[in-house]
């Protein structure tokens, strides 16, 4: 099969990873990178060994696939461009910047026939793939994704920089609609809100508590749910997850907690997700984490917002905008 030859723009952190990822690969060539940073660019292009472009449209032409990992607000714009020339798209989370720049790239890559894949990395998290075979009927969800503050992804709140992973992966294992959201945030070291709890009822009765934080002191990335009979606990960072199930008593003795393991083998998140893009790109298939799925995360996401909103201006006195 020949090499698929594939291009990044944006190539900050996140997409120089993709970078990395893309010269490790055999079944790929990586043809270039844009940045509108020409010294990133070109710095990322020669770890790499591959040109430098200072636009997407320097790709245009070259590539039969590229990676976006631009800011948030630029999605939509450098994106549907691509996929209106004829390139599939693998875009970083959150999709866009609105619904509306969502169903604008979704529309766009339907009617030129391109595969349109979404960031969601955690989706292919071994532990998250393992839970997802054991979540029956969730009834109960608490979430942690907790770090330190950093300059990345200022741009947006930690609602779409972090939490937006986990209310991704909460909606695929409770698969149910939302029936109520209340949230609350503070900006605490940006002008952006940089903590929040959200705490999400769903129509099935489920119910999902979840923070997320980019100014704590340690990182922590735990999901836990309960269902009947079990508690479920997740730690993304290790990669994996431990089963506590009540089994009844014998004779009339008291029910037993059994615990259990469960067996995952590690694996970089980012490379599955990229070697899950590259297979729908070759086979011309739908791709594991859909545009459309990923809206629902955006929309959920934005609801929290609004009731971060609807919260601060309940209070007494104005919350400061960072220092």
């Amino acid at each position: 099969m020949p090499k698929t030859r594939v291009g990044i723009v944006g190539v900050g952190y996140l997409g120089r990873q993709h970078a990395r990822i893309y010269s490790e690969l055999d079944r790929v060539e990586l043809v270039g990178v844009a940045d509108k940073n020409p010294e990133t660019a070109a710095s990322v292009a020669s770890e790499f060994r591959t040109a430098a472009y200072s636009d997407a449209r320097g790709l245009l032409g070259r590539v039969a696939a590229v990676s976006l990992a631009t800011p948030t607000s630029e999605h939509a714009a450098i994106g549907c461009e691509l996929l209106r020339q004829g390139i599939d798209v693998l875009v970083e989370k959150p999709i866009a910047s609105s619904l509306e720049e969502a169903e604008a790239l979704i529309r766009t890559a339907r009617t030129h026939g391109r595969i349109l894949q979404v960031g969601h990395l955690e989706r292919f998290n071994p532990a998250v793939i393992a839970a997802r075979r054991i979540a029956t009927s969730p009834l109960f969800f608490e979430v942690h994704r907790l770090g330190v503050f950093t300059s990345r992804s200022l741009d947006i709140d930690v609602v779409f920089d972090l939490m937006i992973h986990d209310l991704d992966v909460v909606l695929d294992l409770v698969r149910s609609p939302v029936r109520s959201v209340r949230a609350v945030g503070l900006p605490i070291l940006s002008g952006k809100v940089d903590i929040a709890n959200a705490r999400i009822e769903f129509e099935n009765g489920c119910v999902a508590n979840l923070t997320a934080s980019r100014v704590s002191t340690e990182k922590v990335r735990k999901l836990r749910f309960f269902q009947r009979g079990q508690y479920v606990s997740l730690d993304y960072t290790r990669q994996d997850v431990v089963v506590l199930s009540v089994k009844p008593g014998q004779g009339g003795a008291p029910p037993l907690i059994a615990s259990q393991k469960i067996d995952t083998t590690r694996r970089e998140p980012l490379r599955a997700e990229i070697e899950s893009f590259l297979h729908a790109v070759e086979n011309r298939t739908e791709p594991e984490v859909t545009a459309e799925s990923s809206k629902q995360a955006l929309e959920l996401a934005r609801r929290v917002v609004e009731e971060i909103e609807v919260h601060t201006a309940s209070l007494p006195a104005p919350v400061a905008d960072g220092i």
